[in-house]
């Protein structure tokens, strides 16, 4: 990301940014602990990925995820054509009438909003 856009992309979290380029020798030498929050659906694929022993722990998920997109950085243009493939497979959605008029999933989305959350589930690290 250049420098213009970077100073673009995010220009609200100010906060994080400072923080990030306070820690980044300290995380350069001893890696970064953080939290993480997954929405219910990436939740439940990550554990059952760790249930069948694909993880051993939604750590080492986030590690190997994060090293994979690293990983796959300098190939732009396959990062392209997937990202093409997905909002094709959309619009065919589109075509062929499966929408949802934009007033109903708003008012869904704000009935949503609305409701209390449940506690997210939290992962405790098991120490050998």
């Amino acid at each position: 990301m250049s420098e213009d856009q970077d100073d673009e992309a995010f220009a609200d979290n100010y906060a994080e940014r400072d923080q990030a380029k306070a820690l980044r020798e300290q995380a350069r030498a001893g890696g970064l602990c953080f939290e993480a929050y997954l929405t219910g659906d990436q939740a439940d694929w990550l554990l059952e990925r760790v249930e069948a022993g694909m993880f051993v722990d939604p750590s080492e998920a986030v590690f190997a995820i994060v090293q994979n997109f690293i990983d796959m950085e300098p190939h732009r243009d396959l990062r392209d054509e997937l990202l093409r493939r997905i909002l094709e497979r959309s619009l065919e959605d589109v075509r062929a009438g499966r929408v949802r008029d934009a007033d109903e999933v708003f008012a869904e989305l704000r009935r949503e909003l609305a409701k209390p959350r449940p506690e997210a589930a939290r992962w405790q690290k098991i120490q050998r």
